[in-house]
């Protein structure tokens, strides 16, 4: 899969497109396929390195996605596949549930 990585902090020249191993799930996690991404303010402060929580390098930026259900973890239960979700810090949401 592709994913926007960020190795060092700076400006935004510092984020790079790359194919990244497809995450293997764990239980109550959602893999989406992401079709829309939020880039916020904070999102901008931490990749220059100027926000008080700083990630461990490197790390893909972004808290806030829009997307279908690719696959669940064991004990998901409100989510299936081909559901519409958004997230928001990490955490996926159905918006009919």
């Amino acid at each position: 899969m592709k994913a926007i990585r960020v190795h060092e902090f700076g400006d935004p020249e510092v984020m790079r497109l790359e194919e990244t191993p497809e995450p293997q799930l764990g239980p109550e996690q959602v893999l989406i396929k992401v079709h829309a991404v939020g880039v916020n303010p904070v999102d901008t402060y931490i990749r220059a390195g100027g926000y008080a929580i700083k990630p461990s390098l490197p790390y893909t930026p972004g808290s806030d996605a829009s997307g279908t259900v690719e696959a669940l973890g064991k004990g998901v239960k409100r989510i299936k596949v081909g559901d519409r979700v958004y997230t928001s810090e990490g955490k996926a949401l159905n918006p009919s549930c």
